[in-house]
Parts: structure tokens; sequence; C-alpha cells
């Protein structure tokens, strides 16, 4: 009986995660790097959407700047991304008693 149980709630997890994982694909996330110059969206699912870069800071002699705070603008929204679904996937398996990271999070 126990088995039977567990195979329910199994069942219902799965079902929980892929709903979870299509909201997830619609939500966004951003972050900005040099005081808001650089904007990175990143979807739910960990994709960068858009970018966006004031053109004040669009200047050959500062490339390497520019390149700096793209990195980090996406790198922040990637983070901040793979941290709002790990949440979320945390909420669907919190009864199955699993350890973190199990569900691949």
């Amino acid at each position: 009986m126990n088995i039977m149980k567990l195979m329910k709630q199994a069942q219902s997890m799965q079902k929980d995660m892929e709903r979870v994982q299509a909201e997830l694909a619609e939500k966004r996330v951003e972050f900005s790097s040099g005081g808001g110059m650089v904007v990175a969206v990143a979807g739910g699912d960990g994709s960068i959407v858009s970018i966006k870069i004031d053109p004040k800071v669009i200047n050959p002699a500062d490339k390497d700047l520019l390149e700096d705070m793209v990195l980090a603008a996406v790198d922040g929204a990637i983070k901040k991304s793979r941290e709002m679904a790990a949440a979320e996937m945390r909420k669907v398996t919190a009864g199955m008693g699993l350890p973190p990271g199990m569900m691949g999070m």
C-alpha cells in the first residue's frame, strides 16, 4: 500500500514539475551592471532574452569595459534565473523529502 502512495506522489510531483517548468519559461528576471548601463534579461529557463546597453557607454576606446559590463550583467541574470527556478522546484519537491539538488536544479 505504501508503494502505491509513493507512486501517486511521484506522478503528482512529475505533473507539478512540468507545470512549473512551463511557468518558468514565461517568467523573466533582469540583472544590471555598470550602475544600470547594461541590463540583461533572462528567462526562467536560463536563456538570455535580451540585453540593453545605454548608448552613453558605447565608446570604442572603452570596449573592454563594455565587454566586462555585458558579461557581468549576463552572468548575474543567469544566476538569478537559476535561483528562481530552484526555489520554484523546491516548492514542488518539498513534501517528498528529497535532498537538495536531487531533481537536477
